[in-house]
């Protein structure tokens, strides 16, 4: 009998798990359909450049050199690895393609996500878990200010939009840094690791690539946010929100990724009726 309750114990501890976790996930969605709608009732005061001005820095300018170290360093790894196995099968001058192709519609849009959920994420859930911890939050809406408005929306556009443009900028290092390993160490021809990346890479990988990281940088912004908002109080609780936006985010990447591949896989089908496309 003592051994039914260490195991009634665990079943009652994992429903619970499941419980709180999908209560957890449908106030994160009142929060993003709130902020949404907010957003949409009037979109001039969301947008106003006092507002984007530094958000779009923080998220953005700010992020451009670990996104450069990442992207370069990424893609010459990857040419100094794949450089022996094409090598093998005298394919070395295709290397650039397969690297280019994996950049731009994988490795590119995830890093540069993860790069801006690790050093904007967290930065966003603790500044806005301090306000929240502070009664800053309660002191503007008895101002009758809108911090959704004021706070969260500015910022979860900029995520919107300034993820998609890292990912250019680490798409463009990754290819370099590859180029520079391909061509500078191996001797591979300039005008083989170009050509051959020509013949492969084609207007829907870039773009598809953009598109998943629309959606990272939505989820990144939404997640931040929504940690920021309802972290405990303390100085532990402001650290627990900055670590948990960074896990989630991380989660929501991977599992996004997992889906829009699928999904842009079968649309590139339906809409070019061609199937000799890279997986994305």
């Amino acid at each position: 009998m003592d051994a039914v309750y260490p195991l009634t114990q665990e079943i009652s501890r994992f429903g619970w798990l499941i419980r709180e976790s999908t209560s957890e996930f449908g106030r994160f969605i009142l929060f993003a359909a709130d902020v949404i709608g907010r957003f949409l009732a009037a979109p001039a005061r969301c947008m106003r450049w006092s507002l984007l001005g530094p958000q779009f820095y923080a998220v953005g300018v700010a992020s451009i050199p670990v996104v450069a170290i990442t992207g370069a360093f990424i893609g010459m790894i990857l040419a100094l690895e794949g450089f022996a196995q094409f090598a093998a099968l005298g394919q070395e001058s295709r290397l650039g393609s397969v690297i280019n192709i994996s950049v731009t519609k994988q490795i590119g849009p995830v890093l540069a996500a993860v790069m801006v959920a690790g050093r904007v994420g967290g930065a966003l859930a603790a500044e806005l878990g301090t306000m929240a911890v502070t009664e800053q939050l309660d002191a503007m809406r008895a101002m009758d200010a809108d911090p959704l408005r004021i706070l969260v929306a500015p910022r979860v556009v900029a995520c919107i939009v300034m993820t998609p443009l890292l990912t250019i900028y680490s798409d463009l290092l990754g290819a370099w840094g590859a180029w520079f390993v391909t061509v500078g160490v191996y001797g591979v021809p300039s005008t083989d690791y170009w050509f051959f990346t020509a013949q492969v890479l084609e207007w829907w990988d870039p773009v598809s690539g953009l598109l998943k990281s629309v959606a990272f940088g939505a989820a990144i912004g939404f997640i931040s946010c929504y940690k920021g908002f309802t972290c405990s109080a303390g100085a532990q609780g402001v650290g627990r929100a900055a670590t948990a936006s960074f896990v989630a985010s991380f989660i929501a990447i991977i599992i996004m990724n997992l889906v829009l591949a699928k999904f842009f896989s079968t649309l590139y089908v339906l809409v070019t009726g061609s199937r000799t496309v890279f997986i994305s």
